[in-house]
């Protein structure tokens, strides 16, 4: 199978192939058909693997004062091995995926092979998942459309915790491609919308979906805007999915609300706040965590563990659900929202576009190759060598940070042959066995060792 993955040392966005994925308990194996690049979260990835050092550093530094700790108790050359490790090791992209269930683990339920599904997969012809983070699409809506309902899932969970009712005024600010289906989805639900951008192209699209706009960079204030769609009263709540290092739009947000007005962050922004625009109105502040509850918790997305109805209406795969019915049903519409479209086997095309192109919204890649191409349990890294006399042939089974910076490094300084690294995933094996000279990467496990 073939995987995107980031160099994040030198921001080298590149195609990998690597064994299939196994099967494991509460998991799905998926042949894809599309994927789209999020535009945000992948461009930052892009630009920071891209910076050099200093940059990175100034871009993170609560990140330098680990390493600056580190260096107090592990001593420079020990943090520098570590920090260098870390830059080298590259990471998968991508979240949006959608294809065809090939394969059930043990206790999956609800899914059938064949179903068409998405899911928060990465950008691969073949991935594995958890039953916890993929939903069935209906018929109506096609793999393209499909593709859309992570990023819309993201704004749909800000929109949970500002909690619109009929009738009330909201201001979206940032109208990129999860601001343009937020303001959709508040509309939606009745409310009236006010979309602020500084890309005239944008908003045009924000007015198509029935919200008016602001453009600061015609002159057009933001506060003025707000007090402007409320009669004067302050809006009821500001969505920001802006991305952006400044605090202006969670100071537009407070000075345009009402009185107990709600504020979510769903993008990035700076948070220099000023304490009497929020306490003279008891505004509500709050940051918004991807696509809902159970996100970043172990128990539900590996462990296969759902949270009761009764008490967690909107998971993260229950959101995922909402959208795709939304879409279903006419509601959202995204189709005008695709911008490019690639051949899987192009994506680095892709990711070059995305930092160079600031009109792109939807990319779509697409998938097309067999999928008894993407099946295979082993490859080969390195050619053959002729095995060292007197020294052992050895096999690892994972492919952790301990096994590839210390252990692996360790057999391969006495001699040892180095011949199969096995890991469940794939990936990552083929990472650590490239560097460190494995000969084969697979997950099939026992066919390693029962290899004479």
């Amino acid at each position: 199978m073939k995987q995107i993955l980031q160099d994040m040392a030198n921001g080298h966005t590149f195609l990998s192939e690597s064994p299939a994925p196994a099967i494991t308990a509460n998991t799905l194996l998926v042949a894809t058909r599309t994927s789209m690049v999020s535009i945000g979260t992948e461009r930052m990835l892009v630009d920071f693997g891209r910076s050099n050092l200093l940059q990175k550093a100034r871009k993170q530094p609560d990140k330098v004062k680990m390493v600056l700790d580190k260096v107090k108790t592990d001593g420079l050359f020990t943090t520098f091995n570590a920090v260098n490790s870390k830059l080298h090791q590259p990471i998968p992209l991508g979240y949006s995926n959608v294809g065809v269930i090939t394969q059930l683990g043990e206790n999956v339920s609800g899914f059938c092979i064949g179903d068409r599904v998405l899911s928060n997969g990465p950008h691969a012809d073949l991935i594995r998942v958890s039953q916890n983070l993929t939903a069935k699409i209906p018929d109506q809506v096609t793999n393209e459309q499909a593709a859309f309902t992570v990023v819309g899932s993201i704004g749909l969970q800000g929109i949970r915790l500002a909690n619109p009712t009929l009738g009330e005024t909201f201001v979206v600010t940032g109208v990129g491609l999860i601001g343009l289906l937020v303001v959709q989805m508040l509309i939606a639900q009745g409310c009236r919308v006010l979309a602020i951008d500084f890309d005239e192209r944008k908003l045009l699209m924000a007015r198509s979906f029935g919200a008016k706009t602001c453009n600061p960079s015609l002159g057009e204030d933001p506060v003025n805007s707000g007090l402007g769609i409320s009669n004067g009263q302050g809006v009821d709540g500001v969505i920001i999915t802006a991305s952006t290092s400044s605090s202006e739009p969670v100071t537009q947000a407070a000075k345009m609300c009402r009185k107990r007005g709600r504020i979510i962050l769903v993008g990035v922004t700076g948070l220099e706040l000023n304490r009497a625009d929020f306490y003279e109105k008891e505004l509500t502040f709050q940051v918004s965590c991807s696509y809902g509850p159970g996100r970043y918790d172990n128990n539900y997305e590996e462990k296969g563990y759902d949270y009761p109805l009764g008490f967690v209406r909107w998971t993260e795969k229950r959101n995922f659900e909402a959208v795709l019915e939304l879409m279903a049903s006419g509601r959202l519409k995204v189709d005008s929202l695709i911008t490019h479209r690639f051949a899987f086997e192009e994506s680095p095309k892709a990711y070059d576009l995305i930092t160079t192109d600031q009109t792109a919204l939807g990319i779509l890649l697409e998938y097309t190759s067999p999928d008894t191409q993407r099946k295979v349990s082993k490859i080969n890294l390195n050619a053959p060598e002729k095995h060292k006399a007197q020294q052992p042939v050895l096999g690892f089974i994972g492919a952790g940070n301990y096994a590839s910076r210390i252990l692996i490094p360790a057999f391969k300084g006495t001699g040892a042959n180095l011949h199969t690294i096995a890991t469940s995933g794939g990936i990552h094996g083929v990472i650590a066995g490239e560097k460190a000279g494995f000969l084969q990467a697979t997950t099939d496990t026992q066919g390693m060792l029962d290899n004479p």
